[in-house]
């Protein structure tokens, strides 16, 4: 730890005043530099193995936001809130004047930032503070940041850090200057908004800020980077992707590169992942919810997987080849790993292990652990008795992964997930997709623009029905507008005619319940296949056009896919009426979605595109329009 009465030269303020006035004024500035010192302030010190994270409240409460236990492998963090344990959709505001769609501060709230801001410096010049070094993105593809934040809230800390990375003031670039900082200022989330969630975007030219309000950090030390990354790329031309990415290694040293896309939820951490066996070592396909029948299929050898990227990619025009190609790199130092899948030991062998025995401290939140003890991730703190919180997380350094690949990889297939509810004749609903569908160009472009949320989404506060995360599944994050980010993923995609486009369903397929099981095996067939084209005896244009094209056959390793899990209105306990109606309800959630980007400043072409499927185009008309 640093004293700043000893090292004054060593802390970068650029040309951020606020920052340097905070330092000059706190009563005590703790500058970490690595994680480890980061964990002993998230612990209450270096001797200590627990600690409450507590503020007192100007009505005299004394609130207890978290409890923080130091354990064998981390940090385990536990909100007292059952809804601070997930990502609240609408917790961004933007405080600025720049262009943007997204509720502004004023708007919301009803008066300017500016006293708020004021407000907020005066609170944290009270305040013990942590502070450190960090580059959002990648030298050259991002910001050179500092973060600030209550000495006492040292794990929200150690989470921006561990996803974001740390620098060492005594061994920062000679250019580096401060562009980008984070504020963070937890009490102020029950003295000005009512207990909720609350990031603000302050997009200052020069000095972008942002203002966590409270101490979770999927909305700010993870997303709100990323609403960092997106507004650049929106201002420069470039993307970055909401997606994990694996170079599949088959049995027979061939290579696949698979990016995954999708709302939280959509599958992004468990394209990373081997598929869960049975005890006998087999995979379940599905289990029929109505008859209890199973399917299983027999793959004793399965493909190796180096994970690439697990959240954010960067698309950044210095990594593209101009050739066709698409090009990316992680965007993260570390991952945000949802465990609520894991709920027994065994069930997922190797992120068990590297997360009990941990190279490197881990941060746990939602997770059950004592002081002294080890966390377990199938141990998740309880929303109430009996009811397990569904959004248990991990942040696991990425080099810590086995088999991790850490140079840009070139795109083969890019996938787009989706949660499924069951469908059956007596209740029909949209969870009518085959374990794989095709799309052309268009189709992919219009799925990601619509990015649906899903069947019983796990990582945020739940929502009824369908719904969209918005233009490439990270509009939750961006700052600026939705058709700008429109406009650049179909630029991205027309720039890149060699990459080709699925889409794959999680949890059922029809009446059968799959979990993940649907891409992962998709995964194991297409990396098997290779680049080879797929024949026109071995696709059919689906019933549903949105669909794009489905499999006439699926074998994988010899062994055949039945029918239904590739048509789902084979399955005599769908059928095609029930069919048609899940296809209705998708097509109608595709054109109430789609509404909001008829803009004049949308692309020519993506004009075209969506007046298509207003008409309920079919899979030629898709084809014609966006040819590559």
């Amino acid at each position: 730890m640093y004293d700043l009465e000893v090292l004054p030269e060593k802390v970068r303020c650029g040309n951020i005043t606020e920052l340097q006035e905070l330092i000059d004024a706190a009563p005590s500035v703790t500058i970490a530099k690595n994680v480890q010192e980061l964990v002993d302030l998230a612990a209450g010190g270096k001797g200590s193995n627990i600690h409450e994270v507590r503020y007192e409240l100007p009505d005299g409460r004394d609130y207890l936001e978290a409890e923080v236990a130091r354990t064998k492998n981390g940090i385990a963090a536990n909100y007292t809130e059952v809804y601070m344990r997930r990502r609240d959709p609408n917790c961004m505001v933007i405080a600025d004047d720049l262009p943007t769609d997204k509720p502004t501060f004023e708007g919301r709230f009803g008066y300017n930032f500016d006293s708020l801001r004021e407000e907020t410096f005066e609170w944290l010049k009270t305040q013990d503070l942590g502070m450190f070094y960090f580059q959002a993105g990648k030298p050259g593809m991002g910001y050179d940041a500092v973060a600030v934040i209550p000495a006492n809230a040292g794990f929200f800390g150690m989470g921006l850090a561990l996803l974001q990375g740390i620098l060492d003031p005594d061994k920062l670039p000679e250019d580096f200057s401060p562009e980008a900082v984070i504020y963070t200022a937890p009490p102020f989330r029950h003295t000005h908004f009512e207990g909720k969630q609350v990031v603000v975007h302050n997009r200052i030219p020069g000095k972008y800020e942002m203002f966590s309000y409270n101490l979770y950090p999927g909305p700010s030390a993870k997303k709100g980077v990323y609403g960092m990354l997106i507004g650049q790329g929106e201002s420069e031309g470039w993307v970055t992707a909401h997606c994990s990415t694996v170079r599949v290694i088959t049995p027979y040293d061939s290579i696949v590169n698979i990016m995954h896309e999708g709302a939280s939820g959509g599958g992004k951490s468990e394209m990373l992942q081997q598929p869960h066996r049975q005890v006998d070592g087999s995979l379940l396909l599905g289990k029929n919810i109505l008859t209890n029948e199973k399917r299983t299929l027999e793959l004793p050898r399965t493909c190796d997987l180096e994970p690439v990227t697990d959240d954010m990619a960067l698309c950044h025009p210095n990594l593209q080849k101009g050739d066709g190609t698409l090009w990316l790199e992680d965007a993260e130092d570390a991952w945000f790993v949802r465990v609520d899948h894991i709920d027994d030991y065994g069930t997922d062998m190797v992120l068990e292990k590297i997360t009990a025995k941990p190279e490197k401290p881990l941060l746990f939140l939602n997770i059950e652990a004592v002081p002294g003890g080890r966390a377990m991730i199938w141990d998740h703190k309880e929303d109430e008795p009996g009811v397990p919180c569904p959004n248990p997380r991990v942040i696991i350094p990425r080099d810590t992964m086995p088999g991790i690949y850490s140079e840009p990889v070139q795109v083969d297939i890019r996938s787009i997930g989706l949660r499924t509810p069951p469908c059956t004749r007596e209740n029909p609903n949209y969870g009518i997709v085959g374990i794989m569908h095709l799309l052309p160009p268009a189709l992919g472009w219009l799925w990601r623009l619509v990015a649906p949320r899903g069947h019983a989404n796990p990582s945020i506060i739940q929502t009824k029905g369908i719904s969209s995360e918005g233009v490439g599944s990270y509009w939750p994050f961006a700052t600026g507008k939705r058709v700008k980010q429109a406009n650049l993923l179909l630029d991205q995609i027309r720039e890149t005619p060699k990459v080709k486009y699925i889409l794959t369903p999680n949890q059922h397929i029809g009446a059968w319940k799959t979990s993940f099981m649907p891409q992962w095996i998709s995964r194991e067939y297409l990396a098997r296949k290779g680049s080879a084209d797929f024949r026109p005896e071995q696709l059919s244009a689906a019933r549903c056009s949105l669909l794009g094209y489905a499999l006439n056959t699926m074998k994988v390793e010899g062994m055949q896919i039945p029918k239904w899990f590739l048509k789902v209105h084979h399955q005599e306990e769908v059928g095609v009426e029930a069919y048609d109606e899940g296809a209705r309800m998708l097509y109608d959630f595709f054109i109430r979605t789609l509404a909001k980007f008829e803009d004049e400043t949308l692309d020519p072409l993506g004009k075209r595109i969506i007046e298509c499927c207003k008409d309920n185009g079919n899979l030629e008309d898709y084809e014609q329009l966006l040819k590559l």
